[in-house]
């Protein structure tokens, strides 16, 4: 019997499937494993609300960040209708009443657009084609803070006392002390150098990523300010080694030195046994842009190493399949039986 050998034919779609989407995860990983350093130890002065409470009484200090509040509401259930909320509505009244000498700047949809179109005109293009609207929230507080300077507060963040004392320190975020930095609240003297560097490193994080979350957080949001205060402190010039530590070793970083270029953190670690807020609440609200994937990644927060542990794992799987289907392709042979000649036969 003669031996005829047939090459197994390689189930070509599973195979292609599984290569796009081991390309997709190992492009996903390598460009997120590059930023995993927002999730951890930030750089700048971190600094609590009493301690700033307390430096306030210090009348050597210059005051750096106008008496501006910000807000801003895009309704995007009835465009067109600016009329905020109730219980949004007192909460800003309330910040008034507590800020009487401040200025108060209400931002909506038409205002907001029409603002970045006469300021910022270069940017446009790239607020009008964010797919989620709360991204064009995020860039108008940027935006706002390098242009007008003050204060930027979200509208579910209320106002307990005065917020004066916040002034008198150049450019500061807030820190929830888990994960990456928030952009709730912020604050900066006009055309400060951070916010630059923010503001024109947006188009180029423009990515459209699957995943709704991933696409806001990394593109607008807490992600990529944090990822940009790490890149900005990465720039600032080292002091030389020893420098000024014997006159301040006693210094309260709380108050603002002359020379001092790192920006400031606000605590605002809401676990308990946390330093108190002085200065914010927030009333239980917010959320609206939450999307489907929220959740997921809320769950992923409380459980890194499990999330992790199995995204390495489908991972290490699909690249097995696709190599063992590969393998079978190139050495994978099948006996085919010949009807014996005519001659050979008994």
């Amino acid at each position: 019997m003669r031996i005829r050998l047939r090459r197994v034919p390689l189930r070509r779609a599973p195979v292609l499937w599984a290569v796009a989407l081991l390309t997709v995860l190992a492009f996903s990983i390598s460009r997120l494993s590059a930023s995993v350093h927002i999730f951890f130890r930030h750089a700048g002065i971190a600094l609590t609300q009493p301690q700033i409470a307390a430096a306030h009484h210090d009348k050597n200090s210059v005051q750096h960040v106008p008496k501006i509040i910000h807000h801003i509401f895009h309704n995007w259930r009835e465009p067109g209708n600016d009329a905020l909320p109730p219980h949004w509505a007192e909460t800003r009244k309330h910040c008034m009443e507590l800020n009487p000498d401040f200025e108060f700047k209400l931002w909506t949809d038409n205002n907001s657009r029409e603002f970045i179109e006469t300021e910022y005109a270069w940017f446009l293009r790239t607020y009008d084609g964010y797919r989620y609207p709360v991204q064009r929230v995020d860039a108008l507080k940027y935006f706002l803070m390098l242009h007008y300077g003050g204060i930027y507060l979200d509208l579910d963040n209320t106002c307990k006392v005065s917020l004066k004392p916040l002034l008198y320190y150049p450019a500061w975020v807030t820190d929830g002390a888990r994960g990456a930095l928030s952009n709730n609240i912020l604050a900066a003297r006009p055309h400060h150098p951070f916010w630059q560097l923010v503001t024109v490193s947006l188009a180029r994080y423009d990515w459209k990523w699957p995943l709704p979350y991933v696409s806001v957080m990394y593109a607008s949001g807490q992600w990529f300010l944090t990822a940009i205060w790490e890149q900005y402190h990465a720039l600032l010039p080292r002091p030389a080694p020893g420098a000024g530590q014997n006159q301040n070793q006693n210094q309260d970083p709380a108050q603002p030195q002359p020379h001092e270029h790192r920006l400031y953190r606000v605590l605002m670690d809401g676990r308990p046994g946390a330093d108190e807020w002085v200065f914010f609440g927030w009333d239980g609200s917010g959320g609206t842009w939450n999307n489907w994937d929220n959740r997921l990644f809320w769950s992923i927060g409380q459980y890194p190493l499990l999330y992790l542990a199995g995204l390495l794992g489908v991972t290490v799987l699909l690249a097995w399949l696709v190599v063992r289907c590969v393998r079978r392709y190139q050495n994978g042979y099948s006996l085919l039986p010949s009807a014996r000649p005519a001659s050979d036969a008994a």
